[in-house]
């Protein structure tokens, strides 16, 4: 017989049950967001507002933060099994079109990318032989790629030293290297140290036939198993985006912080940059921008001979997660 002090350690009990299971269930989600990104605006600045604007406490969940030095690390961190979510440039994107990640959303479109060259260099066939620096898999690898390609070269017409991008402004400085394929802020850096450097191409010259976007992606195996853990960083992400559209000064004072950044060059990339929301992000998935977007990459990764055959775009981007995170 179910008594009134019974009825009270019963309801008790349960909901004993009920809030170690959400507990538990929280520090599962917890342990799961570790995610990855580039020390730079458009990659940091959402992960530095969700942690000023309390994002991640209103979904009951404390992420793993890790910074990268470019995507294609974070990638390989997917593919060991250490890091389940990303920001990367659109340089790394061969790598989920060959099945290496998810793309799971849109971050923004970047002008920061250029090719730069020693101040006796006048212009992109001048490079023919000489070495030129370039963190490989990045946006300033693509950059330079489709320079030569405008120019009427190909990347085998120049030495290529491959470098990560702070040794690529070392030895630009040093003048070891004819020229690099590489972005700002780290321009900034080079620019004081040699006065007469030029800038021979970069985003704009392209724009808007290839838009140079930065992705969020996902190890694959967290999209499969955990798609609800995708959605809950999918959400995070489209608020922070949603929240530097309206407050860009603030979201650059945030990210100055959370960088302990320059101010002035953190301002700058964030100023040479298109922001998107969520909303418009969400039109430009479901009217077949976003996959027009990947498309271009593809045909760009196959004439560059980084991916033979690429998947097509309905295969790597998780349209359906972002649109109903």
């Amino acid at each position: 017989m179910l008594t009134r002090r019974n009825l009270m350690k019963t309801t008790a009990a349960m909901a004993a049950a009920s809030a170690f299971s959400i507990g538990g269930r929280a520090r599962a989600q917890s342990a799961d967001m570790t995610i990855g990104y580039i020390a730079d605006f458009p990659n940091a600045s959402v992960l530095a507002i969700a942690q000023d604007q309390k994002l991640w406490e209103a979904e009951g969940i404390d992420p793993s933060i890790k910074v990268f030095t470019n995507g294609p690390i974070q990638i390989q961190a997917m593919g060991a099994g250490s890091l389940n979510f990303g920001t990367i440039g659109p340089g790394a994107l061969w790598l989920p079109a060959s099945g290496r990640a998810k793309v799971v959303g849109v971050n923004d479109i970047g002008f920061s990318d250029r090719v730069i060259v020693q101040g006796n260099i006048a212009s992109i066939t001048d490079l023919k032989g000489k070495k030129v620096g370039v963190p490989q898999g990045t946006s300033g690898d693509m950059i330079l790629r489709m320079a030569l390609t405008k120019a009427g070269m190909t990347i085998g017409d120049i030495q290529v030293v491959p470098m990560d991008p702070a040794t690529v402004v070392s030895a630009f400085t040093s003048k070891q290297i004819d020229g690099a394929g590489i972005w700002y802020p780290l321009i900034d850096t080079i620019k004081p140290r040699v006065p007469d450097m030029k800038e021979l191409a970069s985003n704009q010259d392209f724009y808007p036939q290839t838009s140079f976007i930065n992705t969020f992606v996902a190890r694959n195996e967290i999209v499969q198993q955990n798609p609800d853990l995708v959605k809950t960083f999918l959400r995070v992400m489209k608020k922070a985006m949603d929240y530097r559209v309206a407050n860009l000064d603030r979201s650059i004072q945030i990210t100055t912080a959370f960088l302990n950044a320059p101010a002035d060059a953190t301002d700058k990339v964030a100023r040479s940059r298109r922001m998107l929301t969520g909303k418009e992000l969400d039109d430009f998935t479901k009217d077949g921008t976003v996959n027009k977007w990947l498309t271009d990459f593809n045909k760009m990764f196959q004439e560059f001979g980084t991916v033979k055959d690429p998947l097509p775009p309905e295969q790597f981007y998780t349209a359906d997660l972002f649109t109903s995170a």
